[in-house]
């Protein structure tokens, strides 16, 4: 299949799996209680809603035809898409099928690091593309997982969130964090459609795991904005933190994620504890402490 193809039958799998969210009632169209082959809305209810031709729709959905902008405008309105949804699939219709170029090892600039480790009390990292954990504080280590012990190639919050019994296990609520994550990386696959890292890491994931097939073929988005979580730590116990993505402005592709709690809430007490846990001398190898 040729790349043109196969980002077109993309766009027809996101458009499908977002009219079988919708039902007639939803959207203001009469149901005439007809038994339906297929859940949600039928191609020529959003061809209706669009106010375009049942055949051009077909057609669209089936990667034969290539949409201009006013009509996936109307589309993105007739299937109640919110930012998210509109921003991927012009994302989708926009790819470029140029051969992609291979791009650099993304870097961490030492200001940045020395940032990182200036926030003492302040869970951090710096993600890159994909989610890899390029740079973190000795808190983001204590609280999560001590990163430096995993392979460099391995360090990916996605991977680590689905794989990595202990990191899954102190999700309190860890099927919405990794519906997250996923939604987060299917936002990334429509800017970057042929990155070969991308396409490993999701191969990886749709073998490992059946959650993450499931969710993928799903084709939910999401930006990386803000949240919050909810983690039983073995030594802090549960937090309750808020997260926030900042932007990298020497590398647009780099954000700073920083989680906090509210002052004066256990979960702000635990970091505290947390951080002033981390920070204790650790007896040496030969030495006994008096």
């Amino acid at each position: 299949m040729s790349s043109k193809n196969a980002q077109r039958n993309e766009l027809g799998d996101f458009l499908k799996a977002r009219r079988a969210e919708l039902s007639p009632h939803v959207v203001g169209l009469p149901d005439t209680g007809a038994l339906r082959r297929v859940p949600g809305l039928r191609r020529e209810e959003v061809a209706q809603l669009a106010a375009i031709s049942t055949d051009y729709y077909t057609r669209l959905e089936q990667g034969r035809l290539q949409a201009s902008a006013p009509v996936l405008a109307t589309l993105a309105r007739a299937l109640r898409l919110d930012d998210d949804q509109r921003a991927y699939l012009h994302g989708l219709a926009g790819k470029n099928t140029a051969r992609p170029r291979r791009r650099a090892a993304q870097r961490v600039r030492p200001q940045l690091q020395r940032l990182l480790d200036q926030l003492t009390e302040t869970p951090a990292m710096i993600l890159g593309r994909h989610m890899d954990i390029l740079a973190w504080n000795s808190l983001a280590a204590a609280l999560i997982k001590d990163f430096a012990t995993i392979p460099e190639s391995q360090r990916n919050y996605v991977r680590l969130a689905f794989i990595d019994p202990t990191v899954r296990k102190m999700f309190a609520d860890w099927e919405n964090t990794a519906r997250a994550c996923v939604a987060f990386l299917r936002m990334e696959a429509a800017q970057y459609p042929e990155d070969p890292r991308l396409s490993a890491l999701v191969g990886e994931l749709s073998v490992q795991d059946a959650d993450f097939r499931r969710w993928w073929a799903a084709h939910d988005v999401a930006s990386k904005t803000s949240g919050t979580k909810t983690l039983r730590h073995p030594i802090a116990g549960e937090l309750t933190l808020d997260w926030e993505m900042l932007a990298c402005t020497t590398d647009p592709d780099q954000q700073l994620m920083v989680m906090t709690a509210e002052p004066g809430t256990p979960s702000h007490h635990a970091l505290h504890f947390l951080a002033s846990w981390t920070t204790e001398p650790q007896p040496q190898p030969g030495v006994t402490s008096s």
